[in-house]
């Protein structure tokens, strides 16, 4: 098990450098010069050159990209931001602190909505509550979250005056943001997980527990969605990741100070640093949460377990 968490610790490294070096290519090849956005358009061609140079934008683009992986690796210094000055590292920080406050309500919003509505949708297969809750699942996974947010602010804000518009200053600014984001998430955690019990109601051992006269409750609970954890937590983990990496159409619709909404921010303003770090943060998030989720598995399935088990088994045999 230590020696797979090391390898994909250093598959993760590899994707990082990928990503890296393709954020380069891309930036690179982007039409706009960040030295001309920071003089303005009335700049003379001299000084906009001179600009250039200061910030090495003329050296060759994989010069620039060894230095900027060299001072990560060695200095964690993910360089500075053209617009602000100040280091890249502790801007997106901040910003991804909020990021973090928000995909940890939303995640748990998804989390207690959606499993326990599937499972109901599951345990009811093909009566009026399953077609029911079915349907609004497929609803909300078909609405854009920036419409179900402007419907949201529309009505609740400019009509009803109950929210506030933007922002998110405390738990009444995270009402709108949330459910717009959560929605989505927790519709589709439902269809995940109504279609995982649906596959293990049809196992031999639900028919066994049944027989023995276990209670209802306890048969769902305890056996069926148990076994019905792995294509879950799949989708838990890749929701986390999705949420962390910063949900950037809904932090512009409200406003929220997020890594999402800061990057978008940064592209339109050039900021190339910063657009970089943030990319290489949320590559990083996603990377760590596969990883988690991969190591959850054996916890919850015990034929992991055993294979891995095994595999050590054959290894000391063998020395």
């Amino acid at each position: 098990m230590v020696k797979y968490i090391i390898k994909r610790l250093f598959m993760a490294l590899g994707v990082l450098l990928g990503v890296s070096l393709l954020i380069f290519v891309l930036l690179d090849l982007a039409p706009g010069d960040p030295a001309r956005q920071i003089l303005g358009e009335t700049a003379t061609p001299e000084a906009v050159e001179q600009l250039r140079e200061e910030m090495g934008l003329n050296r060759p683009m994989l010069v620039r990209w060894a230095e900027y992986v060299t001072d990560i690796v060695f200095h964690g210094d993910f360089g500075t931001s053209y617009k602000s000055g100040d280091p890249v590292a502790s801007e997106i920080l901040t910003r991804f602190v909020t990021t973090i406050n928000f995909a940890v309500v939303v995640f748990i919003f998804a989390l207690v909505v959606g499993i326990p509505l599937g499972v109901v949708s599951a345990i009811r297969r093909g009566t009026w509550t399953d077609t029911i809750l079915t349907s609004i699942a497929m609803i909300f996974m078909a609405i854009p979250g920036f419409w179900l947010g402007l419907m949201l602010i529309f009505v609740f804000a400019f009509k009803l005056g109950l929210l506030p518009v933007s922002g998110w200053y405390g738990p009444i600014y995270w009402i709108m943001p949330c459910f717009t984001m959560g929605a989505f998430q927790a519709a589709s955690l439902m269809k995940t997980t109504r279609a995982s019990v649906l596959d293990v109601t049809r196992q031999d051992f639900i028919s066994t527990a049944r027989s023995k006269g276990l209670k209802e409750k306890r048969v769902v609970y305890h056996h069926m969605l148990i076994n019905a954890l792995i294509p879950i937590v799949t989708n838990l983990g890749n929701m986390l990741g999705h949420l962390l990496g910063g949900a950037m159409v809904i932090e512009q619709v409200f406003a929220i100070p997020g890594l999402g909404n800061y990057l978008i921010t940064a592209l339109q303003n050039r900021d190339y640093p910063v657009v970089q770090g943030g990319v290489l943060l949320i590559s990083a998030v996603f990377s760590i949460m596969i990883l988690l989720t991969d190591i959850l598995y054996t916890f919850i399935d015990p034929r992991l377990r055993s294979m891995y088990a095994g595999r050590k088994k054959k290894q000391l045999k063998g020395a």
